[in-house]
């Protein structure tokens, strides 16, 4: 078999005898490709035995396991077959086959074994969920070695704060759960610039966990945290006939919108507020008699297709179309994190501003906003769907965009 040249942590997670190793790991670090050099190089060694190789939906799966399992067969010169349908499993022939699942429906590992397993982002899933994933692949482990030594799984994951992989690994570990820590700098083949373009766009409370691969407390005190009033306050005001950016939030009575202008060639500022309307309708007569004679984009909560605040046969955004309103939205919402992380950025990088004054709920809400025991934004507070309506635009406009850094790992014939 051919050479392979890992960076350390990559190395010590590929080659660890323990039953379940983790590697905890910064962005661009390569701890997807050690989780596919540690699956391939361990099917290599227990022929007529299967593996399993997990991440958390089929589009990942899809997008990323099977192009670079594919690459790195071939680089190895290694014959296999890739079977996407009905059982999505790459066989290799002569030794065995590596079963793909995803884990965004647990109940479904079931009905197959394997020997050993790798776990990609095992952290990304609620710790609750993470469990039940872990459990069931435990289930399917269970495959006898003929050398009789334990079965194994591995784990690779960015730290996602005091999670599932934290209590396991870090914590509470039981004997045989090792783990692995592997900075972004680690890596020695990442692109110029790669690290800075981290620092440009994430919120400093969690450089330390996608930088360093460190467990820190992303879910401690104020949502929020990067919102300072006396620094992210504007006097700005609506100019005539200037176009307006309003994010909307659907709530029966709850409804919410908050409207922003553009300001020194990208700046947001969130200039006024519409809080407490009764439904959609009564949204669009405000937004229209009030803002009459400006171009209006909006930034509605994408459920909104579906969604209906009044008792009728038309969605929310429909209604938000009929009445001319350019609506900006995808499929689907953002994550909550990344609408969290893609708003703290905005305030540390002088892109978002709130006229305290005049969005008076919408600085409060940002300032009082606070984590649950769960770790989620506390809904019981009432605090969020203000907050909503002045992130949807952000998340729409100022998305984090991880930077690509998938650098393959060397090979020598």
């Amino acid at each position: 078999m051919a050479q392979v040249n890992p960076t350390v942590p990559q190395y010590e997670y590929i080659f660890d005898a323990n039953p379940f190793p983790a590697m905890v790991a910064g962005f661009g670090a390569g701890k997807t490709e050690a989780a596919i050099l540690r699956s391939v190089i361990g099917i290599l060694n227990y022929p007529n035995l299967n593996r399993g190789f997990y991440q958390p939906t089929y589009d990942l799966i899809r997008m990323i396991a099977w192009p670079r399992f594919e690459e790195t067969l071939t680089l190895l010169n290694i014959p296999y077959r890739l079977q996407k349908s009905p059982i999505n499993q790459i066989c290799i022939e002569g030794y065995g086959n590596i079963i793909f699942r995803s884990m965004e429906n647990p109940n479904r590992i079931i009905g197959y074994e394997h020997a050993d397993a790798d776990i990609d982002e095992l952290d990304t899933l609620k710790p609750k969920d993470a469990a039940y994933v872990w459990r069931q692949i435990l289930a399917r482990n269970r495959q006898k070695k003929p050398n009789g030594k334990p079965n194994t799984i591995g784990v690779t994951t960015t730290p996602e704060g005091f999670r599932f992989v934290y209590e396991t690994w870090k914590k509470n570990p039981k004997e045989g759960y090792k783990i692995i820590q592997a900075p972004t700098q680690s890596n020695p083949h990442l692109p110029e610039g790669y690290v800075q373009s981290l620092r440009d766009i994430y919120p400093d409370q969690l450089l330390d966990a996608y930088l360093e691969g460190r467990f820190v407390n992303l879910t401690q005190g104020s949502v929020y945290a990067s919102y300072n009033r006396g620094v992210h306050n504007t006097t700005e005001t609506i100019r005539p006939m200037e176009p307006l950016y309003i994010g909307c939030d659907f709530n029966v009575t709850r409804q919410c919108a908050a409207v922003f202008v553009i300001r020194n060639g990208g700046e947001w500022h969130c200039v006024e507020e519409l809080i407490d309307m009764y439904d959609t309708p009564e949204m669009v007569r405000i937004i229209e008699e009030r803002y009459e004679g400006h171009k209006i984009y909006i930034y509605p909560d994408a459920s909104g297709k579906a969604r209906k605040t009044v008792n009728a046969s038309i969605s929310d955004i429909a209604l938000l179309e009929q009445a001319g309103f350019a609506v900006r939205a995808k499929k689907s919402n953002p994550a909550v994190k990344d609408r969290i992380m893609a708003t703290n950025s905005a305030f540390e990088n002088g892109a978002l501003y709130i006229n305290a004054i005049k969005c008076k709920t919408i600085a409060e809400s940002f300032e009082q906003l606070a984590y649950d025991a769960n770790g989620e934004p506390d809904k019981k507070s009432g605090l969020d769907h203000a907050i909503d309506a002045a992130t949807y635009p952000i998340a729409y406009e100022m998305p984090i965009v991880k930077p690509l850094a998938y650098i393959p790992v060397n090979f020598s014939m």
